[in-house]
């Protein structure tokens, strides 16, 4: 973690094989890889980017304990560099999470569950996984403090205003957002350009957003990817393909 007010900051935007965590490995640690070789301080990558999104009628055979090998993998190829990836979760008494969890030396530093699940349209998080309950922060380094939220999180804005008033100076948003998750009659892409730019503007916080691409069953997922800083400008954005984008922000 670097010792200076600013932070190099990565997103990958993958293609998650459906089911398939240990394809989705491979193609993690490829990504880690690659963002360690560019000195990059954190690599964040999609909502369930273990899984794949539409995979909620797998729950059972997909989720994990936090203290799972692939965790474990994923922590150590890492090093130094905090590494935040989503997956399915296994917690106590038969719940299950749509978490997303940061990584850095070899173990875990962060745990954020979904609070606010997507239940509408085409989509039926609340069918299958338990709602969080925390919003919290952790430390990236001088003056930094990170918070993290999925997707639908961010289109409830106190759980952002949460974030903010607990000490947060940079928000990282892994997301799963397809073209019909709605229905066409709303832009998502469109919307979560206004949705990222107006907490980006409002909290004077940098916000990080990694989306998915590729088809799953009937959802398109866009990509977009972007880093925006502290005025709402976005720095850099991936396009419709699998890629690596990525920046500095600087506190000062």
């Amino acid at each position: 973690m670097s010792n200076s007010s600013s932070l190099k900051i990565g997103v990958a935007q993958v293609e998650s094989v459906p089911g398939d965590p240990v394809a989705n490995l491979q193609k993690h640690l490829a990504m880690i890889e690659a963002g360690r070789a560019q000195g990059l301080d954190i690599l964040l990558f999609p909502e369930m980017s273990l899984t794949g999104h539409n995979v909620g009628a797998e729950t059972l055979r997909l989720a994990i304990f936090r203290d799972d090998a692939i965790v474990d993998e994923i922590a150590r190829a890492s090093g130094p560099m905090c590494t935040i990836f989503g997956l399915i979760e296994e917690s106590v008494s038969a719940q299950f999470f749509n978490t997303a969890i940061a990584v850095r030396d070899g173990g875990i530093v962060f745990i954020h569950r979904k609070i606010n699940l997507a239940t509408y349209g085409k989509l039926e998080e609340g069918k299958h996984f338990a709602n969080g309950r925390y919003v919290e922060t952790f430390e990236m380094g001088p003056r930094w403090r990170a918070s993290v939220l999925i997707c639908n999180d961010l289109w409830n804005p106190p759980l952002v205003h949460i974030a903010a008033v607990h000490g947060a100076t940079v928000l990282f948003a892994p997301i799963s957002s397809a073209v019909e998750a709605v229905g066409f009659e709303f832009d998502n892409p469109g919307g979560w350009a206004v949705n990222l730019q107006f907490y980006a503007m409002t909290y004077g916080m940098p916000v990080i957003m990694a989306n998915r691409i590729g088809v799953e069953g009937d959802l398109t997922f866009w990509g977009g990817s972007r880093i925006l800083d502290a005025f709402g400008k976005t720095l850099t954005q991936a396009g419709n393909g699998e890629e690596l984008i990525s920046t500095e922000i600087d506190y000062e």
